[in-house]
C-alpha cells in the first residue's frame, strides 16, 4: 500500500478505509486491486472489490483467494 500511495510513513490498520488515506481515490484504487492481484496471482470480481469496506475485508479476501 505504501507504494501504491507512495507514502513510506503509511499506517493501515484492519479499520482503516479509503477516507482515512489522503491520496485513496478512485484512480489509486484500482493501481491498489491491480497490484494486489499481480502480488498474489488472483484475480476479483467487481462485485468482490464493491463489497470490500476496509483494509481487513481486502485482507480477509485476499485470504479466501489463496484458501488460507
Amino acid at each position: 500500500m505504501a507504494d501504491t500511495f507512495d507514502d513510506d510513513d503509511l499506517t493501515v490498520t484492519a479499520d482503516t478505509t479509503a477516507a482515512d488515506v489522503e491520496d485513496w481515490d478512485s484512480l489509486s484504487h484500482i493501481r491498489l486491486v491491480v497490484a494486489i492481484e499481480r502480488e498474489f496471482g488472483i484475480k476479483f470480481s467487481n462485485a468482490e472489490i464493491e463489497g470490500l469496506q476496509n483494509v481487513g475485508d481486502l485482507v480477509r479476501a485476499i485470504e479466501a483467494k489463496q484458501g488460507a
